[in-house]
C-alpha cells in the first residue's frame, strides 16, 4: 500500500524563504525580543501602560505613596529607559520584516512567472490544435465537395 503524496499548496514557492520567519533569530533573547516587539503599539500594552500610569500618579501626587513624589522623575526616567530599549528593537523588526518581505516577493514573481510561462505554452499548443483542427476541417469540406461532385456527376 502506498500512500499518495500530499496535496500542493499555494504556499510551497515560499518554504524556501522559512528560515526568514523568525525576525530576531530562534534563540531565547530572540524569541523574547520578538515578543516585546510586538507587543508595542497594541491596544492591550496601550491600556496597560495607561493603567500603570493613572496608579503611578495618583499613589504619588495623592501622598498615599512617596517613592517618586511632583514632578514625578522617576516615571520619567522609566519612560526615557522603555523607550531606549523600545525604539532599536521595533527598528531591527522593521529591518527584518522589510527583508522577508522582499524575499516573499521574489518568490511571488518567480512563481507568477512560472505560471505565465505554463500559460503561453498552453495557449502555444492550444493555438496549434485550433489550426490543426482548421486544416482537418478544410480538407473534411474538400472530400465532402469531392464526394458530392461525384455523386452528382454520376446520376
Amino acid at each position: 500500500m502506498t500512500s499518495a503524496a500530499p496535496a500542493p499548496t499555494h504556499m510551497r514557492y515560499l518554504e524556501r524563504h522559512g528560515h526568514l520567519a523568525s525576525t530576531f533569530g530562534d534563540d531565547p533573547f530572540g524569541r523574547f525580543a520578538e515578543r516585546f516587539a510586538r507587543a508595542f503599539g497594541t491596544p492591550k500594552f496601550l491600556v496597560a501602560q495607561t493603567g500603570l500610569v493613572l496608579i503611578w500618579l495618583v499613589l504619588n501626587a495623592a501622598d498615599v505613596a512617596h517613592f517618586d513624589p511632583y514632578p514625578f522623575i522617576l516615571l520619567n526616567l522609566a519612560f526615557s529607559t522603555q523607550a531606549a530599549y523600545a525604539a532599536p528593537m521595533i527598528l531591527l523588526a522593521q529591518t527584518r520584516q522589510s527583508e522577508r518581505d522582499r524575499h516573499w516577493t521574489e518568490a511571488d514573481a518567480q512563481h507568477r512567472e512560472e505560471i505565465s510561462d505554463a500559460i503561453l505554452t498552453l495557449l502555444r499548443q492550444n493555438t496549434d490544435l485550433t489550426q490543426q483542427v482548421h486544416g482537418l476541417t478544410q480538407q473534411i469540406e474538400g472530400l465532402t465537395r469531392e464526394v458530392r461532385d461525384h455523386v452528382m456527376t454520376s446520376r
